[in-house]
């Protein structure tokens, strides 16, 4: 079973693409790590895991999206060697774009807050790509207001992946992401758990897991108010919803304040060895109280966004 398993994970990406840089190569097949220390109040027939995603090149999940979009628009045509990749970003996917696109010879432009961390913003200026500012009470709608306009201006110019709504990025995680975690639990995950941004990880994870096991219980995990602090996560109620956003997808919603994720994260830190971002801890922390409502035993499996590096400058670190 172990080697089948391995063999669907990258099967997508392989025959699209049959001679991947090392970089590209080495996007998936991200550690699923149990949490023992955060988790030690809860029933042993618990269990609780994180599929490490801050462990992928860019350091974050959005590299299996970036890297689906981009390959699935060179082989219709869409991305050609003169066009600048162009999209909205809160960072991380952004970073992703940069990353790949400098390895494949693309040049890269982004949209994002104003306020968005001055690691993010280092970061993509490293990899070469153009950042533009947007008004940061928009968040990431008016970033991607913000990208739309330049691509009605200069649709010669720009290649629009429109990570919001493109099919290629919750099939990134149907095709890699699900099998990756079904394998690592050995077909026992019984709960799947993932915050809302661009909706992709949720949606193609919870798609793919329940064709293995149709009784999966997939929970959803957003900010609980508009204004918060979890960057890369969406307030659905308030924002606009991406159209890849499958709103049958999970069986029931939990919310979780900033600073409920921010402890969490500084716990993770300091109990786990877990070094990951705020929406990492808003996962967790939402796994964990949903777990203490359980009871039945359980496999339930999350995600770390991405690391916390990019978050350094933020001051709940030393709270």
């Amino acid at each position: 079973m172990q080697t089948a398993l391995k063999t669907v994970v990258h099967e997508d990406f392989a025959a699209a693409e049959t001679s991947k840089s090392f970089l590209e190569a080495s996007i998936g097949n991200t550690p699923l790590i149990r949490l023992r220390r955060v988790t030690s109040h809860l029933p042993s027939s618990i269990e609780i895991y994180a599929k490490a995603e801050h462990m992928n090149p860019g350091g974050s999940v959005k590299d299996r999206a970036a890297l689906a979009m981009i390959l699935a628009a060179e082989r219709s045509g869409e991305l050609i060697p003169d066009k600048t990749i162009l999209d909205a970003t809160s960072g991380n996917t952004g970073i992703a774009y940069a990353m790949i696109g400098a390895a494949r010879g693309y040049r890269v432009t982004v949209t994002l807050p104003k306020n968005a961390s001055f690691a993010r913003k280092r970061t993509l200026k490293l990899y070469g790509a153009e950042v533009i500012e947007t008004d940061p009470l928009s968040g990431t709608d008016g970033a991607q207001l913000a990208a739309k306009e330049l691509i009605e201006e200069f649709p010669d110019k720009y290649f629009y992946p429109d990570q919001y709504n493109n099919p290629a990025n919750w099939h990134a995680h149907y095709s890699t992401t699900a099998p990756e975690i079904w394998w690592q639990t050995r077909g026992r995950v019984t709960h799947f758990l993932a915050g809302l941004g661009t909706t992709g990880t949720f949606v193609g994870t919870t798609k793919r897991l329940r064709e293995f096991n149709p009784f999966l219980h997939a929970v959803s995990t957003q900010p609980d108010s508009p204004l918060h602090g979890l960057e890369g996560m969406k307030h659905l109620e308030t924002a606009i919803v991406p159209g890849i956003y499958d709103p049958g997808a999970a069986d029931e919603s939990v919310t979780v304040t900033t600073e409920d994720a921010q402890a969490m994260t500084r716990r993770l830190a300091r109990e786990e060895g877990l070094f990951v971002g705020v929406s990492s801890g808003a996962n967790i922390h939402a796994a964990v109280r949903f777990a203490e409502q359980l009871n039945r035993d359980a496999v339930i499996v999350t995600i770390l966004c991405d690391g916390g590096s990019k978050y350094l400058d933020d001051a709940f670190w030393g709270e």
